[in-house]
């Protein structure tokens, strides 16, 4: 009985061993959910964010951004920066969504954004618990 134990363990070992050894396939065409959360107004940083949150969105991911403590001086930038406007109006032209947290906004005395949407604690959670991908910059 032991001999027919061991005997069936090997081939059990054997034949799943090629299951555990291979890795998966790429999830190639398959859509990935990415959320962005921006907490810096370094130029460059957000630049740069922006740029990869477009590529994603061209790669037909779903992108949402938010846009928490400095982050939300994006609404300033684009002001300023001609490159961080285009950035920004082609994410959203493409259907991208930008929140901005409120209190940071109103900490700024902002209560009018033009490039995020008024939003609070609860939203970014709900960006954090629903995005397979979450990125901070």
């Amino acid at each position: 009985m032991k001999k027919h134990f061991i005997l069936l363990a090997f081939i059990a070992c054997v034949f799943t061993s090629g299951t555990y050894a291979k890795s998966p396939a790429p999830n190639s065409g398959s859509q990935t959910s990415i959320g962005m959360v921006i907490y810096s107004n370094d130029t460059e940083t957000v630049w740069n964010a922006l740029r990869l949150a477009n590529y994603s969105k061209n790669q037909g991911d779903t992108v949402q951004i938010f846009l928490l403590g400095k982050g939300v001086e994006l609404d300033d930038l684009v002001k300023t920066d001609k490159d961080m406007k285009e950035q920004a109006d082609k994410f959203l032209e493409n259907g991208g969504i930008i929140l901005g947290c409120g209190t940071c906004l109103q900490s700024r005395k902002n209560n009018e954004p033009e490039v995020c949407k008024y939003s609070s604690l609860a939203d970014l959670y709900d960006l954090i618990r629903k995005n397979k991908i979450v990125l901070t910059f």
